[in-house]
């Protein structure tokens, strides 16, 4: 029984309230005196569904690409430490047959429940937008490709990106689509004309708006221009106030308001890790002051941000409100992976997925369906 705390419910925030936590799920919600049970007295601090990041790559010093156990389980507890109850583990592009091999170690984990899936993050993309991925290893998006990706995951993949104006892109996009698989649109230097026939195919997420793709103008929208102009797409946004800007973050989120913004992290293997040279995919990556970028030119390459400090980053960096963030980060991610009847919000019968923070936003406890993770 958490009582005493400041509880971010769907319909907003709601002081001195309490949550009870039966099996794993939330068993009640109130607030005034609780019922009885064993309780853990907040103290007015701030209470909001577990995270859901849908993009991530590693952490704790551990890669998603690696294949090994270790390195998984480590990526996997450093972000639930940060209060990340829910995540996709993302893979870089790579040959079609390393990414077979790195989807055959993830989907255990996918069945185990430690993942809610698998991101494609290519290797369908433009090479002139293909940022911290090897360009070497770049295909154009045939259906045979698709298609042993698709079955190698064996339902594990939830999420694919692409860049859409490559040979095949919109007939990429339907077969995702057909296959119940999200297509996003990221890392693309296509026009607005090249995007839209990609939107009516059926792609439904912009990929880290804004980063690895054509920058907006006045007289060529772009994909940044179509993505966030179109209703019937959801974009994600990097909140380390470093990949966008503060002022232009604000904008974005609140053109696409909480219907349509998903805040994610990107996170490499550095994240909650020293500073130092790691691997991202097939390329080097140098990290300093907790900035991630290519050892060869510079480029951003994924960053070291956790999903808490992207929460925080929304509300004091960007100036929006408390329940935008929790749309942002909870909300709309569990929508968009269609397991908003299991998690993301706080609400009885729901999994007890539950980060606890304190007056500067920063995570004191964690709940994991009811299990304490920190």
């Amino acid at each position: 029984m958490l009582t005493g705390g400041r509880l971010a419910l769907p319909e907003g925030l709601v002081d001195d309230g309490w949550l009870a936590v039966s099996g794993g799920r939330i068993s009640g919600i109130g607030t005034g005196t609780p019922p009885p049970g064993d309780q853990v007295e907040l103290n007015g601090k701030l209470v909001v569904p577990g995270f859901i990041d849908t993009h991530c790559h590693g952490g704790g010093g551990g890669s998603f690409s690696s294949g090994e156990s270790k390195e998984l389980e480590r990526a996997i507890a450093a972000h639930r430490r940060h209060g990340t109850t829910t995540m996709l583990a993302s893979l870089v592009s790579e040959p079609i047959r390393s990414l077979v091999n790195q989807l055959a170690a993830l989907r255990e984990l996918v069945d185990e429940g430690e993942l809610a899936g698998v991101h494609l993050e290519g290797p369908f993309i433009a090479e002139a937008r293909c940022g911290a991925h090897d360009p070497g290893v770049l295909l154009e998006p045939d259906t045979a490709s698709v298609a042993a990706l698709l079955r190698a995951g064996h339902g594990a993949v939830r999420m694919v990106t692409l860049a859409p104006e490559l040979a095949g892109g919109v007939r990429a996009v339907r077969q995702l689509t057909e296959s119940g698989v999200i297509a996003a649109i990221g890392h693309t230097d296509g026009t607005e004309e090249q995007i839209r026939p990609a939107i009516d195919a059926g792609a439904t997420v912009g990929t880290h708006l804004f980063n690895g793709m054509r920058p907006l103008h006045h007289r060529e929208p772009g994909p940044i221009g179509a993505l966030l102009d179109d209703e019937r797409v959801t974009v994600e946004l990097i909140c380390d106030l470093v990949h966008v800007h503060p002022t232009v973050l604000r904008l974005a989120a609140t053109h696409a308001g909480r219907g349509r913004t998903v805040l994610i992290t990107d996170a490499m293997s550095a994240t909650d890790a020293a500073d130092g040279r790691y691997q991202l995919g097939r390329l080097e990556v140098d990290v300093r002051d907790g900035v991630a970028t290519l050892a060869d030119t510079g480029s951003l390459a994924g960053s070291t941000l956790t999903m808490d400090v992207a929460f925080r980053n929304l509300v004091r960096g960007a100036g929006l409100g408390i329940p935008d963030a929790v749309r942002a980060t909870s909300g709309r991610p569990a929508e968009l992976l269609g397991i908003c009847d299991r998690t993301g919000s706080l609400e009885t019968g729901l999994a007890a997925d539950v980060v606890v923070l304190d007056d500067d936003l920063r995570p004191v406890k964690v709940l994991r369906a009811g299990e304490w993770v920190s």
